[in-house]
């Protein structure tokens, strides 16, 4: 009886042990991202939903930022709740920001493959790594080419438009064609942090410079009535409003309704970044006939910006290091190796969400026409800075003040003073 009754002790010490074994552990590790890329949210699902299904005892679940809400201020509020994902999506200037609660990653595998570069905005005073680089992006006039191909009765050449008289008169040949020039997308985010940084990065190729340029701006000394590369730029979007296909009514449009009139060629052009493609792709027409023109800003070829388009790495992953637990902690690691080096998890990031990586070590090309397109003027040295460091609320402040220029609720020298007052009291 004492044999068998310690053989059924240790038949039970063996279940219970067996029970906590790291496969049945790992049964209970649930991961979150936050993902602040709305126009890949549907592909983010699929790729979690995938990983869930060949990963034993891991499940990733997507969440969406609200739109109209900032990356970082949903971030802000799911940790005041207690619910901090385990990946949090942020835009670049605001990774440092949350640098006491991210993870330090650099003994991750994937921080050699990172390009050059790429971990600059995501790199603490103290040489912590802080964040993933997730995507470089690009923006500028998207073009429909087989509406251009019909407005100039052959093959469009992009770069005949490197001025804004060479802009105007695109404009009036893609009008006398039968078809509408251009539509403004009025969001507070595309006309703030995409349009009107234009008037920061075309200061200089010198970051430093911009940066001189922004600290001038805070301390009142920069004044931009006096600046030619502002007022250029505003001479550029004043021409665009003239030939604005929602101009009786310019902030009525949307974001979804500009992939409609780009995609089915009711408009020949539309401001907006290789994150739309997406969204364009469900209303193509034109089996991906499209790419990038600069926006140009003066009438000197020779000017920054009149050839070149914005390029950097917009978006970051950082991981939780103050709600998450190690097991989740680890997960979250595991996904994002998995995603640099899996060949599966290679494709589905850079071709189903059509994502421009950040690592050297991934040669498959995304397989859209505007990433392509980016991919060219990288190759030709043709970019510009894109401003990656501005305040988490700018886009809602100076994109408030450009909706108001853009339906001519106040003037130029009233949205210059706006702008104005918005960085000198910043930081206050």
């Amino acid at each position: 009886m004492k044999r068998t009754g310690l053989g059924l002790c240790l038949l039970v010490l063996v279940l219970v042990l067996a029970s906590f074994s790291p496969a049945v552990l790992a049964q209970d590790v649930h991961i979150t991202i936050l993902n602040s890329k709305g126009e890949i949210q549907t592909q983010l699902e699929e790729i979690a939903a995938y990983y869930s299904s060949i990963t034993d005892g891991v499940t990733v679940e997507v969440i969406a930022a609200p739109v109209g809400q900032s990356p970082f201020e949903r971030a802000v509020a799911l940790y005041a709740s207690g619910n901090a994902p385990a990946i949090l999506m942020l835009d670049a200037g605001d990774v440092l920001l949350f640098q006491d609660r991210a993870l330090a990653l650099n003994d991750e595998k994937w921080v050699k493959d990172a390009i050059p570069n790429s971990l600059d905005m995501a790199t603490a005073e103290d040489g912590r790594i802080l964040a993933f680089p997730v995507t470089v992006e690009g923006y500028g006039f998207i073009y429909n080419k087989a509406v251009l191909n019909e407005a100039v009765g052959g093959e469009f050449d992009p770069a005949t438009i490197n001025t804004r008289d060479a802009l105007k008169e695109l404009f009036d040949t893609i009008e006398n064609s039968g078809n509408n020039a251009i539509v403004i997308g009025p969001e507070d985010w595309s006309l703030g942090a995409h349009f009107f940084a234009l008037a920061y990065s075309g200061q200089s190729p010198d970051l430093a410079e911009v940066n001189a340029f922004l600290e001038g701006l805070k301390n009142g000394t920069v004044k931009l009535a006096d600046n030619a590369v502002a007022n250029g730029l505003l001479d550029t979007f004043d021409l665009m409003k003239e030939y604005n296909y929602d101009r009786l009514d310019p902030l009525a449009s949307t974001y979804d309704r500009g992939t409609q009139l780009i995609g089915e060629g009711e408009v020949g052009v539309w401001f907006q970044g290789n994150w739309a493609w997406p969204g364009i792709a469900d209303f193509d027409t034109t089996g991906g006939q499209f790419g990038f023109l600069p926006v140009p800003i003066s009438n000197d070829p020779t000017d920054l910006g009149n050839t070149q388009i914005p390029v950097g790495v917009t978006k970051y992953f950082i991981l939780d290091g103050e709600q998450n637990s190690p097991a989740q902690q680890q997960a979250a690691k595991d996904f994002l190796n998995w995603l640099v080096y899996d060949p599966e998890g290679q494709r589905r990031f850079v071709q189903d969400a059509s994502i421009i990586p950040a690592f050297s070590n991934i040669t498959i090309a995304p397989n859209d026409p505007l990433s392509a397109s980016i991919m060219e003027y990288i190759q030709e040295g043709k970019t510009m800075n894109f401003i990656l460091n501005l305040p988490p609320d700018h886009w809602a402040n100076v994109g408030a003040s450009m909706q108001k220029y853009l339906s001519n609720f106040i003037d130029r020298a009233a949205f210059f003073a706006e702008v104005e007052a918005y960085w000198q009291g910043v930081g206050k």
